[in-house]
């Protein structure tokens, strides 16, 4: 089988000895396939210069028509699902043998949340719902210009875009797909942790930072200015299930990165 450029025709990237793990058509940076970039290419300068074989130009109109129709979307899909799927640059055998601990340790603790379900005193008594607590507080002030509406649904809000956005840059800048899958497991407790205090909407009966009264509940105040009130248990039972999904899928995307690039 032959190997791919050692450099990237697309964005330059030099692989080397610690890319061995990555399959050699695929670029470890940007994710391309090696071959089916040149190949577009390839045809590209064909299609320009006029040297495309006149016997195929049924099946090359076909083939522009296809790509119009949608042929790139889905090359776009692959190739983001090749991106994303890429294992980690560092990857020495004390390296991934660290990453397989962290995953079990992130199945454990998560199907105990599982467990639990919105039980508001296993998770608040996580210290995980300190960091979220911080980040939900952090998020009042940071939405406070944009209305007194947003500035209360910040605190949430905000809560789940910080792991979120730690997800973004361990992928895109960081180029470590574990990592961000770590960072999707937390979004996804995040959206549980949620979850009791929207249940609480109607009753108001949890303690809230500062000693602040029943006024300052803000899934009561958002659920009841909506109108929606009634429907608590079941916004809080969706937010549940939702970080139940997105922590299933950080679970897929961290044990597929470990298969892809377990020593030999």
């Amino acid at each position: 089988m032959s190997k791919g450029p050692p450099r990237c025709p697309k964005c330059g990237y030099q692989r080397g000895f610690a890319d061995s793990h990555v399959h050699p058509d695929i670029c470890p940076k940007c994710g391309i396939s090696y071959s089916k970039f040149l190949a577009r290419q390839a045809a590209s300068e064909q299609v320009r210069s006029g040297l495309a074989p006149a016997s195929a130009d049924a099946s090359s109109q076909m083939t522009s028509s296809a790509e119009g129709d949608g042929a790139p979307s889905v090359s776009f899909r692959h190739e983001l699902l090749q991106f994303l799927l890429a294992p980690p640059r560092q990857n020495s055998p004390p390296i991934w043998w660290g990453r397989a601990f962290l995953w079990v340790i992130l199945v454990v603790w998560g199907l105990r949340f599982w467990v639990a379900g919105m039980d508001w005193e296993v998770i608040g008594a996580s210290f995980l719902h300190g960091a979220n607590l911080a980040f939900h507080e952090f998020g009042h002030l940071f939405f406070s210009p944009f209305g007194h509406f947003m500035m209360v649904l910040g605190g949430s809000l905000f809560q789940v875009l910080v792991p979120l956005g730690a997800c973004a840059v361990f992928v895109f800048q960081q180029r470590d797909n574990f990592a961000a899958s770590v960072a999707l497991w937390w979004c996804g407790q995040s959206f549980m942790d949620l979850a009791p205090y929207i249940a609480d909407a109607k009753l108001r009966a949890l303690p809230l930072v500062g000693g602040g009264g029943e006024e300052s509940h803000d899934w009561g105040n958002l659920l009841t200015w909506m109108g929606c009130v009634e429907y608590a248990n079941g916004v809080a039972r969706l937010c549940f299930l939702l970080g139940c999904a997105i922590m299933l899928l950080a679970w897929w995307w961290g044990a597929t990165l470990l298969r892809k690039s377990k020593p030999h």
